[in-house]
């Protein structure tokens, strides 16, 4: 396997001419549209593959991309395993190991260089593994220990770790958060420490809320409060608000905290003033746990918030003559979708983007959702719905592209120029391989199942390069930007 995905790299984006590379792809997707099957090329449009890992054949969630010096390093968190596959062996060490962190250098983004796998907790999907990084330099945190690198990982659902990985192939233990029984998608500022950790504490009613830490020093956390929708705290009654997701920081400076509530249904976008979240009283009443909410916008019943991800003020060109002038304050909302090939019990899960500027009354203002016609997704196998964004808001593509996993549609590019009128302008679909896992549905009572490409999350970083990796197991691809996706982001010709 390796040595055909090798000379698929060199086919399909290394040293293939613009014209025979987009010849091939498209060749290729008019087949893999009905049927992808393994050995068929990417579909794609204006993106190209530049480097893969497999990733131990290991269900993935999120990648952080962190330069350490001249070197920069993927971390990787994985899902725990399957009823069939629990603990898959690292062929690094030769032996057996829970699913949880992989970490790659990506310094040569067209010869990934495997690392480390480090171990998460036992248990299936969710329950085990390390699904969740962040990455921060010793020397930017205010306590920190300059020679250091921390990672902060779940540890599977029952905790959240700190490792030492300035030698990023010998990670070392600091401290660990125990205790917990639903952690997930968490957010780290470097800047000041602090960390806004989303946890299932047991005395809370709802399975996952924020619990906000100065990890400033990662050897002494401290913790400041907890915190979450008013009806979710301890000692409340009556219905439970839908539980949290995640939260983006726009640190001091921005003093701005974007909450998302719900998954795929009953979606809540909450803006915080950061401050007054983090020096205001702490005891979860309802009353203190209303004081730093700005601006609530509760979402339809048929949608969720997976990822809330500020633009900030965004000139709008066609406003320009207004009374309130082209300046808007925009956030994107990407919901996620759960159920395998379009069946009845969901929406269609998509992007929102949303006016902020009147912040008491945020409303969204145009949405994008890929066609599911242009390839039969609802056919496919798995899930056919977007799943979350890219978070970095370096330069390269901040408030001009956007990425948008899709599950079985791939990563998505978006012009969001004018996020009034979001566009497509790439995408790319990766291949099945011989590990990609196979999703199921119910016909007549029996399991109906097919193999499908499941893209996860995706991130990028300042160099321009994209990765996205797979929940089917298919592993991690790394991407660029081609033609008018190119020039949107402003980079050099290829």
């Amino acid at each position: 396997m390796k040595v055909l995905l090798d000379a698929r790299l060199d086919s399909w984006g290394r040293k293939a001419g613009t014209a025979a590379f987009a010849a091939v792809l498209f060749a290729g997707a008019a087949v893999a549209a009905d049927a992808p099957k393994i050995g068929d090329p990417p579909e794609a449009s204006n993106m190209r593959l530049v480097g893969y890992n497999d990733l131990q054949g290991r269900s993935a969630y999120q990648p952080t991309i962190h330069r350490q010096g001249d070197r920069w390093i993927a971390y990787i968190g994985h899902h725990g395993g399957t009823d069939d596959v629990l603990k898959p062996v690292n062929p690094v060490t030769g032996q057996a190991e829970f699913n949880g962190t992989s970490i790659i250098d990506v310094t040569d983004a067209a010869h990934p260089k495997y690392l480390r796998h480090l171990p998460g907790q036992e248990g299936t999907y969710e329950a085990g593994g390390g699904q969740m990084t962040r990455v921060c330099d010793g020397k930017d945190l205010p306590k920190g220990d300059a020679s250091a690198v921390y990672l902060l990982r779940t540890f599977g659902g029952a905790a959240h770790e700190i490792w030492n990985v300035a030698d990023p192939a010998n990670p070392k233990l600091i401290t660990r958060l125990e205790g917990l029984k639903d952690t997930h998608k968490s957010w780290w500022e470097c800047k000041t420490g602090v960390a806004f950790l989303v946890s299932g504490v047991s005395t809370w009613r709802v399975r996952r809320m924020t619990e906000v830490y100065d990890l400033s020093d990662p050897a002494k956390p401290i913790k400041i409060r907890e915190f979450g929708l008013p009806g979710q705290e301890p000692g409340s009654a009556g219905k439970v608000p839908t539980e949290l997701h995640g939260m983006i920081s726009t640190g001091p400076e921005g003093n701005r905290v974007y909450f998302g509530y719900g998954t795929n249904k009953g979606g809540v976008l909450q803006i915080v003033d950061r401050a007054k979240l983090i020096n205001g009283p702490k005891e979860p009443t309802p009353e203190n746990l209303r004081s730093p909410v700005i601006g609530e916008m509760e979402m339809s019943p048929l949608n969720g918030a997976h990822t809330t991800y500020p633009l900030g003020k965004m000139t709008i060109p066609q406003f320009a003559s207004d009374k309130f002038a082209s300046q808007r304050d925009m956030v994107m909302i990407v919901d996620e979708g759960l159920i395998n090939e379009c069946q009845p019990g969901e929406a269609r899960q998509m992007i929102w983007f949303v006016d902020a500027t009147v912040e008491a009354k945020p409303m969204v203002v145009s949405s994008y959702s890929v066609p599911e016609e242009a390839g039969n997704f609802c056919q496919r196998g798995g899930r056919f719905g977007s799943h979350s964004s890219n978070e970095s808001m370096a330069p390269v593509f901040f408030r001009k592209l956007a990425f948008i996993t899709w599950f079985n549609a791939g990563v998505r590019a978006i012009d969001i120029r004018d996020p009034y009128h979001p566009k497509e302008v790439g995408f790319f679909i990766p291949p099945i391989t011989e590990a990609t896992d196979k999703r199921c549905i119910k016909v007549d009572g029996k399991d109906k199942c097919k193999v499908a490409i499941q893209s996860n999350n995706v991130e990028t970083d300042d160099r321009g390069y994209i990765y996205v990796v797979d929940r089917a197991n298919t592993g991690l691809h790394i991407l660029e930007v081609t033609g008018p996706a190119r020039d949107i982001a402003g980079l050099p010709a290829k």
